[in-house]
């Protein structure tokens, strides 16, 4: 299970950072445990939960056992599109 999460990790890293997420992603990979700090806002936060179905508690805290292989494209393309919009 760790490694999933260590794998989750640096997939989403790696697909914000190949998208052009702006902002630095490094904190994601930086971390330990089943928890990601994103550090978003929380008006971002309620946007990805409106209109992209992404859950997450109001401070940006992701639970990493929730991404998997078939969501994790769907979670890094719109938080980069959150991200991107609020710039």
């Amino acid at each position: 299970m760790s490694g999933r999460i260590i794998d989750m990790r640096q997939a989403l890293r790696s697909k914000l950072e190949a998208l052009g997420t702006p902002g630095t992603w490094n904190h994601i990979t930086d971390q330990i445990g089943m928890f990601s700090f994103t550090g978003l806002t929380e008006a971002q936060v309620q946007q990805l939960r409106d209109e992209y179905h992404i859950y997450m508690t109001k401070n940006g805290r992701i639970s990493m056992a929730g991404l998997n292989t078939n969501n994790i494209d769907h979670v890094a393309t719109s938080i980069n599109k959150v991200v991107a919009a609020s710039q």
